[in-house]
C-alpha cells in the first residue's frame, strides 16, 4: 500500500464491458490477492457456470478465493479483518446485492447492510478494488423484483462511490475515471484519458529527447518468399514529430513520442468476442467426413477472433522476432555463450533450423541482441531506465511488423541463462514451485547436466528470497528478475495487442513475457496462441495461468520459435479447410441455400421466426382414429 493511504477503487461497467479484466489489472502487481466471489446459485445454468469458470481461469494460481454468496454479511467482515498488506478484489457487488435480497434472508434491513458495507470500506486498512454493474443506463425493470434489485444496487454504487478513493467506468473495454484522488495505488493507477491528453501535448517536446535503440537486423531465411529490410522496422520511428537521421545499425526513437505509458490497466483492444465462438460452432456443420479438426479447432477459433470473421484466412505474412539476451551469474550455468552466438549468426546468415523453418513458412526474421542482464542472485537484473527502454523498443518492433503488413508475430529466443530468468519470473508471478518448473540443462549429445541445473535452482531460490519484501509490479519484476530481453518481449506483446496483431508464444521467454504483459494489460493474453508446450512444465503451467491451452501435444524441442514454425503449416491447413469447406448438405434447409436459416412461416399479420410444425396425421398421443 502507498504511504498516503490511497487504497480503494470502485470499477463500474455494463455486462461484458471489460470491467472485471480492468479491475484484475489494477491489482496484478500485488504478491497476494484475495478474490472475493459474491455469486451464488446457478448450479443448473450452464451458461452462468461457464461465465464463472472463465473468471476462474483468468486468476493467477497465487490468488486465494473467498466465497460470500451464501452470506453477504461476510464481505463486511472480510473488510474489517483485512490487514494493511492485504489486497482484496470483490467481483461483483451485483452478486452481493442479489444475496441481500434473497427471500430466505427476509425480512431484513437491506439499507442498514449497505451503510455497514460503506462504513467498512471507509475504515478498512487493506487495498480493495470493487467491481459492480452499472444499472442506471437501462430501462426501468418491468417486474417488482427487477426494480428492487436495480434500486438496491444503485444505492450501493452511490454509497461506495462516496467512500472509495477512485471510481472508474468501463465502456467497451475502455476505462474513464469518474473520481480521482491524490494518492496512488501500487505506485500509480493509470488515468488513461489524462495520459492521452498529456501525450498529445508533449509529443513535440518528446521528439527532442532521444535515446539510441539498437535496430534488429532483418534477414531473409533460406527459401524465404519475402525479403524484409531494416527500413521496415525503422519506419515506425516516423511517429516522431521531428525526423531523425538513421543508419543500418541504429534507429533514434523519441521517448514517449508514441504516447505509450507502461502502467497497469493499459487501454488495449480485445479480439472479436463473437467471431471465435461462432467459428467453432460453424465447424459442427462443415462437410467433413469424420469428426473434424479436433484440437486444431482451437487455432481456427483464435484466428477467427483475432481477424474478426467467422471464416478466417490462414496467416500469410509472418514475422519472427528473435531475441538474444545474456543473463550473468549462475543463471548461465551449463550454457555455452560461444555456441549461442554461433546459432544466432546462423540465423543471420540464413542457416540453421530456425532459418529453414522460416523459409518454408515464408517468414522473415528480425534478430535483436539485447543488452546483458546482471546476476539476479546478487541484485537487480537491470535498471528502471533499461526496462522502459526495452518495453518501448518491443512496442515499436510490433508496431513496425503491423505497419509492414504482417499478420502473425512469433516470439523466438536464443540466449544465455534465459531459462533461469523465465523460471524466476514465473515463480514470482504465479506462485509456482521453482523446483517443479525449472527446465533441465541439456548438453550436446543429449546429456543432461544435473549439476548445472542445481546451480540454476540455487540462483532462482536466492533471487526469490532477495525480493521477498519487494513490490511485485510488472516493471518491478522485469527490473529485479527479467532483464532487457524480457522487457523487449513484453513490449512486443503489448504492442502487438495494440495493433490487433496475433502472437505465437513458444517457450520460456514468451511465457514469462506473457505473464508480465498480463499484469500491465490483461487483453494481451487474448492475442496470444500457444502451439505446443513441448516437455517444459514451465511453459505448461505458465500457459495454464494465462488461459493458453497448447493447440498440439507434439513434445517438440527444436528451440523457442522453431517449435511454432514447425507446426505452422498444420495450423494453416486447418484454418484454410475450416473456411473453404462448405456446410454439409444435411444441414441445409433446402438445396442450394447457404446454410441453416430460421424457419419463416407466412402469417396473415406478420412473419414469425418459428412455427410449430403441423403433424401429417394423428400423433402417438392422439385419441382420434385415422
Amino acid at each position: 500500500m502507498s504511504d498516503d493511504r490511497w487504497h480503494t477503487v470502485l470499477v463500474l461497467g455494463g455486462i461484458r464491458s471489460g470491467k472485471s479484466a480492468f479491475a484484475e489489472a489494477l491489482v496484478a502487481d500485488a504478491p497476494r490477492v484475495r478474490y472475493v466471489a459474491t455469486a451464488a446459485g446457478g448450479e443448473d445454468d450452464p451458461e452462468w457456470l461457464a461465465r464463472i469458470e472463465e473468471h476462474q481461469r483468468r486468476r493467477p494460481q497465487s490468488w486465494s478465493t473467498e466465497e460470500t454468496g451464501a452470506d453477504p454479511a461476510r464481505l463486511t467482515e472480510l473488510l474489517a479483518e483485512a490487514k494493511p498488506d492485504d489486497t482484496l478484489l470483490v467481483d461483483d457487488l451485483g452478486g452481493w446485492v442479489a444475496g441481500l435480497l434473497d427471500p430466505a434472508r427476509q425480512p431484513n434491513d437491506d439499507e442498514a447492510d449497505v451503510v455497514a458495507l460503506a462504513t467498512a470500506v471507509g475504515a478498512t486498512a487493506a487495498r480493495v478494488v470493487f467491481v459492480s454493474p452499472e444499472v442506471g443506463l437501462a430501462l426501468v425493470p418491468t417486474t417488482p423484483v427487477g426494480r428492487a434489485f436495480t434500486d438496491a444496487l444503485g444505492s450501493t454504487n452511490q454509497a461506495l462511490a462516496e467512500v472509495c478513493d477512485r471510481v472508474a467506468l468501463v465502456v467497451a473495454g475502455r476505462p474513464v475515471w469518474l473520481k480521482t484522488g491524490t494518492g496512488t495505488l501500487s505506485g500509480d493507477i493509470p488515468d488513461l484519458s489524462d495520459k492521452r491528453d498529456e501525450s498529445k501535448n508533449s509529443a513535440v517536446e518528446a521528439a527532442d529527447r532521444t535515446v539510441p535503440i539498437p535496430a534488429p537486423s532483418l534477414v531473409s531465411p533460406v527459401a524465404a518468399t519475402e525479403v524484409a529490410t531494416v527500413a521496415e522496422v525503422a519506419e515506425v520511428a516516423d511517429v516522431a514529430a521531428a525526423a531523425e537521421e538513421r543508419d543500418d545499425a541504429t534507429i533514434v526513437l523519441p521517448v514517449g513520442a508514441a504516447g505509450v505509458v507502461f502502467e497497469p490497466g493499459m487501454d488495449l483492444p480485445l479480439p472479436d468476442g463473437d467471431a471465435g465462438p461462432d467459428a467453432r460452432e460453424r465447424l459442427t456443420t462443415v462437410d467433413f467426413a469424420g469428426t473434424g479438426l479436433g484440437r486444431l479447432s482451437e487455432a481456427v477459433e483464435f484466428a477467427a477472433a483475432t481477424q474478426g470473421t467467422v471464416t478466417p484466412q490462414p496467416w500469410s505474412a509472418v514475422r519472427v522476432l528473435l531475441l538474444s539476451g545474456r543473463h550473468a551469474g549462475g543463471a548461465e550455468a551449463g550454457d555455452d555463450p560461444e555456441d549461442v552466438e554461433r546459432r544466432v549468426a546462423q540465423v543471420e546468415n540464413g542457416e540453421g533450423v530456425l532459418s529453414r523453418l522460416a523459409g518454408s513458412a515464408g517468414a522473415d526474421i528480425a534478430v535483436l541482441r539485447t543488452a546483458p542482464a546482471a546476476a539476479i542472485e546478487d541484485g537487480p537484473a537491470t535498471t528502471d531506465d533499461e526496462v522502459e527502454r526495452g518495453l518501448q523498443q518491443g512496442w515499436l518492433l510490433a508496431d513496425a511488423a503491423a505497419t509492414a503488413g504482417k499478420d502473425l508475430l512469433v516470439i523466438a529466443s536464443i540466449g544465455v541463462g534465459t531459462d533461469a530468468a523465465a523460471t524466476a519470473i514465473s515463480a514470482a508471478t504465479t506462485g509456482a514451485e521453482a523446483v517443479a518448473i525449472l527446465p533441465r540443462v541439456l548438453l550436446p549429445g543429449g546429456v543432461y547436466d544435473d549439476e548445472s541445473w542445481m546451480t540454476r535452482m540455487g540462483v532462482v531460490r536466492d533471487a526469490l528470497h532477495r525480493i521477498r519484501q519487494e513490490p511485485r509490479g510488472a516493471k518491478d519484476i522485469l527490473r529485479e528478475l527479467g532483464g532487457p530481453d524480457l522487457a523487449v518481449a513484453t513490449g512486443a506483446l503489448l504492442g502487438a495487442a495494440a495493433r490487433r496483431l496475433p502472437v505465437v508464444v513458444d517457450g520460456p521467454v514468451g511465457i514469462a513475457a506473457g505473464l508480465i504483459a498480463r499484469d500491465l494489460a490483461s487483453q494481451t493474453r487474448h492475442w496470444s496462441l500457444l502451439v505446443d508446450a513441448g516437455d517444459l512444465e514451465l511453459v505448461r503451467q505458465g500457459g495454464d495461468v494465462l488461459g493458453l491451452n497448447p493447440v498440439l501435444e507434439l513434445g517438440l524441442g527444436l528451440g523457442e520459435g522453431s517449435n511454432a514454425l514447425a507446426a505452422l503449416p498444420l495450423l494453416r491447413t486447418a484454418i484454410g479447410l475450416a473456411s473453404a469447406v462448405g456446410v454439409h448438405p444435411a444441414m441445409l434447409s433446402e438445396h442450394g441455400d447457404a446454410g441453416l436459416t430460421d424457419l419463416i412461416v407466412p402469417n396473415d399479420d406478420e412473419d414469425v421466426d418459428f412455427a410449430e410444425p403441423v403433424p401429417d396425421g394423428p400423433g402417438p398421443a392422439s385419441t382420434t382414429p385415422e
